[in-house]
Formats: C-alpha cells, sequence, structure tokens
C-alpha cells in the first residue's frame, strides 16, 4: 500500500475543508422573507406597480436587483421621489436590504414597474413575481392584484414567503 505524503494529505484536507465550507454559504434569497405582496393593476395596457416588504434575517446586506415574471413582458425596479413639487420615477440599480432589517416597496418609494401584460391581470387574480438578488439567487412570492385605486395593503392580505 503507497503512503501519500504528508504535504499532499493536508493539502487534500484543505482542499475537502474548502469545498465543505463553500457549500455552505447561504445565497441572499434564503434570508429575505417577502410579507404582504401585492400589486396595483391599472386600466387598459397601463403598467401595473408591485409592492412588498423584504426582511433580511441574514448577517450580511443583501441586494434586490430586479424581478422578472411570466406574467409580464418585463419588470424593472423604480423609485419614485417628488422634489420641489414635480413627481419623478427614476430607474434604479438595486436596493439594499439591511442585515437585520428591512425594505419597503411601496406606492410613492420603490416600486416593480410590470410592463405589457401577458394577458389581462383581474383584481383577485395572483400573479408569481421572481425577485432576483446580487448574487443571482432568486425569491418567487404571489403577489395578489388590487384595483387601480388602492394605496397599500390590507393587513387580511397577508401572503409571506
Amino acid at each position: 500500500m503507497m503512503r501519500r505524503p504528508q504535504g499532499a494529505r493536508a493539502l487534500s484536507l484543505l482542499i475537502a475543508g474548502m469545498l465543505l465550507a463553500g457549500g455552505a454559504h447561504a445565497t441572499e434569497a434564503e434570508h429575505i422573507r417577502a410579507s404582504q405582496p401585492w400589486l396595483r393593476v391599472l386600466p387598459g395596457d397601463l403598467p401595473a406597480g408591485a409592492y412588498v416588504t423584504l426582511e433580511n434575517t441574514g448577517d450580511q446586506p443583501a441586494s434586490l436587483h430586479g424581478a422578472s415574471s411570466a406574467s409580464y413582458a418585463s419588470v424593472m425596479l423604480h423609485k419614485s421621489t417628488t422634489e420641489g413639487g414635480m413627481g419623478r420615477m427614476t430607474s434604479v440599480d438595486n436596493l439594499v436590504i439591511p442585515a437585520h432589517g428591512k425594505a419597503q416597496l411601496s406606492p410613492g418609494g420603490y416600486h416593480l414597474m410590470l410592463m405589457k401584460a401577458a394577458a389581462t391581470v383581474k383584481p383577485g387574480d395572483q400573479v408569481k413575481l421572481t425577485l432576483i438578488f446580487g448574487d443571482g439567487s432568486k425569491l418567487d412570492a404571489d403577489f395578489l392584484a388590487r384595483p387601480a385605486n388602492a394605496t397599500d395593503v390590507d393587513a387580511s392580505a397577508d401572503h409571506a414567503h
């Protein structure tokens, strides 16, 4: 029986340990809880706005980079602001969810803009969105469609994920 040199054995153990440690690393999405997901449907072919509270239970910040949905041609992350009495909406690259903290997507602030519905979405429908994080990990959430005049989520409509 042939014995490996001590250095080769130590290297093998080091590589095995690194592989195990790498596999134990949780993704950003695994630390995110999406609560009260809803979207506001507007008449005709107007875009919908999607809103959700994201809670990060991890020890590191997470970063929402966008979303996708089979129900819409595109989904973009936006931020609404008011400056000098003028409202404006700008596209943003990401939204940081602090470690052990929350980030809110809500009317008048950060939100997901859903463009070109594949089929008519009516109040009461559930729309699946896939949230995409900075490390490429994903989290699916079912968003409750609400009417155009909805301003915030109904506490009884909590669909946590």
